[in-house]
């Protein structure tokens, strides 16, 4: 079972919205919204076994100095198989010497991402206003 990473592959619909519901994110009851969102990141990380998408990650950034992960996904008959750990070398390969790297992480994604080299950031609290579910 070989992965295939690509930071500039190209996504359908049907594909995205599978593995975002396979996931339980709720954004995947707005499929035409979430495909806008991911195609005009600053990019787009896949992980495809053969042609299947089992991962998907995006940044939006300001090209210089910070950069924010909102989203990342494996499938979960994929999980523990390396395929987020890929996913973040790929991104770490475009943005380890930028000023800031940031990322919201909850439940279980928290010790991945500190395994990743991610901290919680002194005294900030998250915030949002979110129309989702999941959390």
């Amino acid at each position: 079972m070989e992965i295939k990473y690509s930071l500039t592959d190209t996504i359908k619909e049907s594909e995205v919205v599978e593995l975002y519901e396979a996931n339980e994110w709720s954004s995947a009851k707005k499929p035409r919204e979430l495909l806008n969102a991911l195609r005009n990141s600053h990019s787009l990380v896949t992980a495809r076994i053969g042609k299947n998408l089992v991962g998907l990650a995006n940044a939006i950034s300001d090209g210089h100095l910070v950069v924010y992960y909102p989203h990342m996904l494996v499938h979960p008959s994929h999980h523990r198989q390396g395929i987020g750990k890929g996913m973040m070398e790929l991104f770490q390969s475009k943005y380890s010497g930028f000023h800031q790297q940031m990322l919201t992480a909850d439940g279980e994604a928290i010790q991945f991402y500190e395994k990743q080299g991610f901290e919680i950031a002194g005294r900030t609290k998250p915030m949002w206003i979110y129309q989702g579910n999941e959390h």
